[in-house]
């Protein structure tokens, strides 16, 4: 398991998934650039969250909240006073650590020597930055380390203007920003990336029930989208490892190659968001039931997971090697909605004679479907190439296709080689890809 994520961390860096960012200048650790690739891969892993979150659902409505935000909302939320990690200091390599991520909590993973760690302390994960021309107290603002508390903000708004009533979700995706001791795993844990999150509000009494169905469809979520069953566990939080706003969290878990790691989290917030930001801000923000009389605050179940750990999840469980005609391939068997590209459009020389109709044949797809274009190389090494970042289909015009108007469709992962109508070309890969 450990070569397969040196294999698919290599993979990622060949082929424009990720770069480390800042790589001329020696790298900035902890932060990576999505590539070529990568970057329509991100999207569409976004993309599908929103389309089961939002999409295809009616009682969930989308928002966008600022990255920065004044200190008063969290000291609201509790970050400013509970958002922190034990850190330790190895007196003998100067190395630091989280203590709570350590295998041995007497050996510095550094240097290995036993005992020669400084008395645990917290450390705020916040990240703290100015916001105008002069930096002081009353110009200090936060880059936000979840989404969540804008929408918690917002609620007031966003019920208002959407006509919701609970139960009903906000659902978000964007930056977010922490102070990671020990960034680590590639961009399994990282100081900057995406989250994908849902704010569910719920009538007070019915948050164990939503829960319950969250902690199901998110799961599904994933093994839909091609993640192998035996590859997940729901792991309910011991009563010490609960957040200051959770009464109950459960993680999705990914068997990583480097043992179970968090994939996403659904935590029960109750009320607590809400509560502590109409106490602070004086504004009520208790929903109203006309039917039944009752005015009552929200409790929340929230689904939460990063963009960037659910990428790295589905390139791990997509990563195969096998033979073909003797030959060694490798090959990401991801689900179409996920593949950066959908069809690969290949003619079978650079001959000025294939060229046109290639370019046409792509012009056709492209309103359809990503597309890539590819006519250098023999088109067995291109097939491979294809094969590596994931396309499901790949499109071969050959010198047949200027007297027959027909070209040749390849499928990825059983190798199946059909002749279509140039004119029937749209609607089959549409059919393949539905």
């Amino acid at each position: 398991m450990a070569d397969r994520f040196e294999q698919v961390v290599n993979l990622c860096k060949r082929r424009g998934f990720v770069f480390p960012s800042a790589e001329i200048y020696g790298g900035f650790r902890s932060t990576y650039d999505y590539g070529p690739v990568g970057v329509l891969m991100l999207r569409n892993v976004k993309d599908a969250w929103w389309r089961t979150m939002v999409q295809l659902r009616d009682d969930v409505v989308g928002l966008d909240a600022a990255i920065l935000s004044p200190p008063a909302i969290w000291q609201a939320s509790g970050h400013l006073e509970s958002f922190s990690d034990p850190l330790v200091d190895c007196r003998n390599c100067k190395a630091r650590s989280r203590l709570d991520q350590l295998e041995d909590p007497d050996t510095c993973p550094n240097c290995g020597k036993h005992g020669t760690f400084t008395e645990a302390r917290q450390f705020n994960l916040m990240f703290e930055t100015h916001a105008g021309p002069v930096a002081d107290e009353g110009s200090v603002a936060y880059l936000r380390p979840e989404t969540a508390q804008g929408m918690f903000v917002d609620f007031k708004a966003v019920l208002e203007t959407s006509r919701k009533k609970p139960p009903f979700g906000i659902a978000q995706i964007g930056k977010a920003f922490r102070n990671e001791i020990t960034p680590q795993n590639f961009v399994f844990r990282t100081r900057e990336f995406e989250l994908m999150e849902v704010e569910f509000f719920v009538p007070p009494g019915d948050g164990p029930k939503w829960y319950e169905y969250w902690c199901a469809e998110r799961l599904r979520w994933f093994t839909d989208l091609g993640i192998p069953p035996e590859d997940l566990r729901l792991r309910p939080h011991d009563p010490d490892e609960l957040s200051h706003y959770s009464a109950g969290t459960s993680d999705i878990e990914y068997r990583y190659p480097w043992g179970w790691g968090e994939l996403e989290g659904i935590a029960q917030r109750t009320d607590f968001d809400l509560r502590r930001h109409a106490e602070a801000s004086g504004e009520r923000l208790e929903y109203f039931d006309q039917a039944s009389g009752e005015r009552y605050l929200p409790h929340v179940v929230e689904p939460a997971v990063g963009a960037t750990r659910a990428l790295m999840a589905f390139l791990l469980a997509a990563y195969d090697e096998d033979e073909v005609k003797g030959e060694h391939r490798t090959v990401l068997r991801l689900h179409h909605r996920l593949a950066p590209y959908s069809v690969a459009v290949l003619p079978l020389s650079k001959k000025d004679t294939l060229t046109p109709l290639a370019r046409e044949v792509l012009r056709s797809l492209q309103p359809h479907f990503m597309c890539d274009y590819d006519e250098t190389q023999a088109i067995g090494r291109r097939y491979r190439r294809q094969d590596e970042i994931g396309t499901p289909y790949c499109v071969t015009v050959d010198f047949d296709s200027l007297e027959d108007e027909a070209v040749t469709i390849r499928e990825r992962d059983s190798l199946e080689q059909v002749r279509v109508p140039v004119d029937a070309l749209v609607g089959e890969l549409r059919d393949r890809l539905s």
